[in-house]
């Protein structure tokens, strides 16, 4: 994310809003100088990634990614709680590196992928916490179960391209236990212990373009 030029943000006193189910909430203003980041955004899928890791044998961490997904941002610059996200993932495109892992996590054993070829995240509100740390809440499908997540992130730059293209940077993160989506299978190991860990730490390093 070091091509974004990264603009800081100042605390500044926070104000009260209503959300879309009309209950009063506290909100932190975006700061000084991020009104321009108002507007809808398209995720560069070629300049992001959507990561995750997860500890494998007790000792050691397997990360992996997808590389196909699209996703849009909404971003409110002046009062991050009208922000909104979406993310559809192809869980098809799983990439860990190695080719019969990535075959046996397509299966039923775990994802699915023919019968449930998407995974979504879906916004239900956000909330700048301080400086250029945000907080976002949604709704994450994996398979046929929809479960409440937390995002993480933090706000890294803007800055127009060698293109013309103004661009927008986050890092986020956030950690989910994969079997609450009914992703449970396991194995036992003979030292004891099983070979997959249950938490899954997911990673976002996104950057997207402002619509025209």
């Amino acid at each position: 994310m070091g091509l974004f030029n990264r603009t800081k943000t100042a605390d500044t006193a926070g104000t009260t809003t209503t959300n879309t189910v009309g209950t009063a909430v506290a909100e932190a203003p975006a700061g000084p100088g991020l009104g321009h980041l108002t507007g809808d955004w398209t995720i560069d899928t070629t300049h992001s990634q959507v990561g995750f890791a997860v500890r494998h044998a007790m000792v050691t961490n397997v990360r992996g990614s997808f590389a196909e997904y699209d996703g849009k941002l909404h971003l409110d610059g002046t009062h991050p709680g009208n922000s909104s996200a979406e993310l559809v993932i192809k869980v098809a495109s799983i990439d860990t590196k190695q080719a019969q892992r990535d075959e046996h996590l397509r299966t039923g054993d775990f994802f699915a992928a023919e019968t449930y070829p998407e995974i979504t995240f879906r916004s239900t509100s956000a909330e700048r916490l301080r400086g250029d740390s945000y907080r976002l809440t949604g709704d994450l499908t994996i398979k046929d179960t929809t479960r409440q997540v937390v995002l993480d992130l933090d706000y890294t730059g803007s800055a127009t391209d060698a293109y013309g293209a103004d661009r927008v940077g986050f890092e986020g993160a956030a950690t989910i236990d994969r079997t609450d989506w009914g992703l449970s299978y396991n194995a036992a190991l003979e030292t004891g212990g099983v070979l997959i860990g249950e938490k899954i730490k997911l990673s976002f390093d996104i950057s997207a373009v402002k619509a025209a």
